[in-house]
């Protein structure tokens, strides 16, 4: 979130700057490496009960990826709508 935060990359908003407390950092996770990151917590699957865009199978929270050198080349699509 960070990253596409600094870099202003369109659709993500990060209101709460990065504490997992408001969904605005919502993207869907390229499918082949999606599981090369931690699973989703409790309070992380709460909160993406209330995204703005469809929640799908590979929804995360931008601010709780941690981007290592195993995901190289990853696409990280961010949804059209976050509030």
């Amino acid at each position: 979130m960070d990253a596409a935060y600094k870099n202003d990359i369109p659709g993500i908003v990060a209101e709460c700057g990065g504490s997992c407390a408001c969904a605005t950092c919502h993207v869907y996770v390229e499918e082949r490496f999606f599981d090369q990151f931690s699973t989703a917590d409790q309070f992380e699957d709460d909160m993406l009960e209330g995204v703005a865009s469809e929640r799908r199978p590979n929804s995360r929270l931008s601010c709780q990826l941690t981007i290592t050198p195993d995901v190289e080349g990853i696409e990280i699509e961010v949804p059209a709508v976050q509030q």
